[in-house]
């Protein structure tokens, strides 16, 4: 089996659909699209994914089997500068918990929480 990466989808667990999806896409300036689940049990909301190339596509998730909450997993999106997108994250009605920190040679972080409760990064190299 040729080696991949650890991580080839993520779901993120919401309570609030449209309110996580109003979240993500003001603070990540991106549209996500409805996706179809073929258990029919969730409702799903994509990111852009191309699944050809580096990284992991996932989805925003509301299902009776989880919850969105803190002490899950973390989620880092790659952006460009994760102090523009951590400066729309209080009027996107999340909040800022850790601002843009250095990760020296890794670049940059700011850890900020979501809508729902869950904690979310945002990662960039400047």
């Amino acid at each position: 089996m040729a080696k991949s990466n650890a991580i080839g989808w993520f779901d993120v667990y919401v309570s609030e659909m449209q309110r996580a999806v109003t979240f993500y896409e003001n603070v990540l300036q991106t549209k996500l699209e409805p996706i179809g689940d073929p258990t029919g049990e969730t409702q799903m909301m994509a990111f852009p994914t191309d699944m050809g190339t580096y990284g992991a596509g996932g989805a925003l998730v509301k299902s009776s089997h989880a919850q969105p909450g803190i002490g899950g997993t973390l989620v880092y999106f790659s952006v460009e500068d994760c102090s523009i997108e951590a400066a729309r994250v209080a009027s996107a009605g999340g909040r800022v918990i850790r601002p843009k920190f250095s990760i020296g040679e890794f670049g940059w972080v700011s850890i900020c929480q979501d809508t729902e409760g869950n904690l979310l990064g945002l990662s960039s190299m400047k």
